[in-house]
């Protein structure tokens, strides 16, 4: 049963108790975020980079070694972390890429926009609107007659 005392409730249950232990207890590492690392220069990504990976490794020791559970609970974070900031700095270079290619003749076909193969192969605007001379010589021989309706 449940004993009341000093505003805690005391259960048989610990598991009310835990969560509220490691909700206190745990430092979380900061989360890196996307739209915070956009504005960071290729070094400092990479700097950043090495650091949450030395941390990753310095958890999974500790996890081997059987190391707090709050260090285990920090893997995903840390994980996460890495993935964003490695997103970032691809769409970094990416972006430098399309800027080099701008005024090239070929873009390069990672560049290019992805789109379906018929979509890629399909007519252009400007070759759609192209007529042979047999065809422009028939519409100004024929041009499409206009009615008046009454109505």
């Amino acid at each position: 049963g449940a004993l009341e005392q000093n505003s805690f409730i005391i259960s048989n249950n610990p598991l009310p108790l835990l969560h509220f232990y490691f909700s206190t207890t745990t430092q979380y590492p900061k989360m890196v975020k996307a739209f915070e690392l956009r504005g960071s220069s290729k070094e400092d990504l990479l700097k950043l980079l090495a650091e949450q990976r030395k941390e990753l490794s310095e958890l999974h020791v500790a996890k081997v070694t059987g190391g707090a559970a709050s260090k285990i609970a920090k893997i995903k974070s840390v994980r996460k972390n890495i993935a964003r900031i490695l997103t970032v700095h691809n769409q970094q270079q990416k972006e430098g890429l399309r800027k080099a290619a701008a005024g090239a003749k070929y873009m390069p076909k990672d560049l290019r926009a992805k789109k379906t193969r018929a979509m890629r192969r399909a007519l252009t605007k400007a070759e759609l609107s192209n007529k042979t001379s047999k065809q422009k010589r028939k519409e100004a021989s024929w041009p499409v007659m206009k009615y008046a309706l009454k109505a």
